[in-house]
């Protein structure tokens, strides 16, 4: 019996605690990773709060993995040990329903998420399908790519989902551990970039990252400063926002993405989006074809998180900075 080290939650709310776990014998599809590195998300927080309804505990976040290759399933495809790959939202899908033949594994039904029913990578060792173990390139840092595999995907794949051109203004609201992400990306892609936020403290933060101006999400005549202005907004925040204050900024046929888990409902009036043909849309991470054009992208153009680094066996330390909101992007734990 080979025991997983681990740090869990055993309630809502409670500071994570060492953890030993069995996980059994190694599927045939399988791979084993020895874990370097894992990003810390709001949807870790979420588990740990048990914020979308009952979490089961013990539970062992983190879904932003970067790692090794230890071990791997008699059929396993295209990995072999010793490879550095990265982990994020899902680690298991079906394989043969059609979104999944279709090239959409994330949205298969069966779709198995790393830190729900399962234990994820704040441990020394982590299983994932070998379809969702993603080779991480050279090019790329391994202790900032992590953030990648699950806020960086959950940006990048509306650009790909609504075929965004170069030639397309985009906006972000919220510049952090998404949004900063969405900067560089959109900025990348060869859009003009307006960053939203209420702190203006982040506004020459946000210009920095590469955003071309910036604008207040909370301040209405900030919002009808650059009216009609937007063809593609993209929200990364979870909070309850002026909506048809932002909805303004849009112009004819703009569309409203959320990638941001609003859990309050959303008050919008609809005459803004039927007069203007406007949109609103939401998605969420993405399906491994398109994490690999990520990851290709990102190391075309040096495109990583910027991280603030703890050892795992500060993780309480670490939880609690980003809970701060202080954190300057995403907490990364060195494992």
């Amino acid at each position: 019996m080979s025991l997983f080290h681990a740090w869990a939650a055993q309630s809502a709310g409670g500071p994570l605690q060492l953890f030993d776990y069995d996980p059994g014998p190694l599927d045939a599809e399988d791979v084993e990773i020895q874990v370097e590195h894992c990003g810390i998300c709001h949807s870790d927080l979420a588990m740990i709060d048990s914020e979308w309804g009952a979490t089961s505990y013990p539970v062992v976040p983190g879904h932003e993995v970067v790692g090794r290759v230890v071990a791997v399933g008699p059929q396993v495809k295209g990995l072999q040990v010793g490879q550095r790959v990265g982990v994020g939202w899902h680690t298991k899908s079906c394989m043969h329903c059609r979104a999944c033949i279709g090239g959409e594994q994330h949205l298969c039904a069966k779709r198995q998420p790393t830190i729900v029913g399962r234990h994820g990578g704040f441990a020394d060792r982590l299983r994932s399908h070998w379809a969702w173990a993603l080779p991480i390139p050279d090019a790329l840092d391994p202790a900032s790519v992590g953030p990648l595999m699950c806020g960086g995907i959950t940006v990048f794949s509306p650009l790909v989902i609504h075929e965004v051109t170069p030639l397309q203004r985009i906006g972000v609201v919220g510049i952090g551990g998404l949004g900063h992400l969405a900067v560089k990306f959109a900025r990348a892609w060869g859009c003009e970039v307006t960053a939203f936020t209420s702190s203006p403290s982040k506004r020459d933060e946000a210009l920095a990252l590469g955003a071309h101006r910036t604008a207040s999400s909370i301040d209405r005549d900030d919002m009808k400063r650059i009216a009609g202005s937007i063809d593609f907004l993209i929200v990364t925040v979870g909070a309850t926002l002026d909506w048809d204050g932002l909805m303004t900024t849009l112009a004819p046929k703009g569309r409203l993405h959320l990638v941001g888990v609003v859990t309050d409902g959303m008050k919008l009036r609809t005459g803004s989006l039927m007069s203007w043909q406007r949109s609103v849309s939401a998605s969420p991470t993405g399906s491994p074809g398109t994490i690999a054009r990520m990851l290709d992208f990102a190391a075309r153009h040096q495109i990583t998180a910027q991280v603030e680094r703890f050892p795992m066996a500060k993780v309480n330390e670490a939880v609690d900075r980003l809970r701060s909101g202080k954190a300057r992007y995403r907490v990364v734990l060195d494992a």
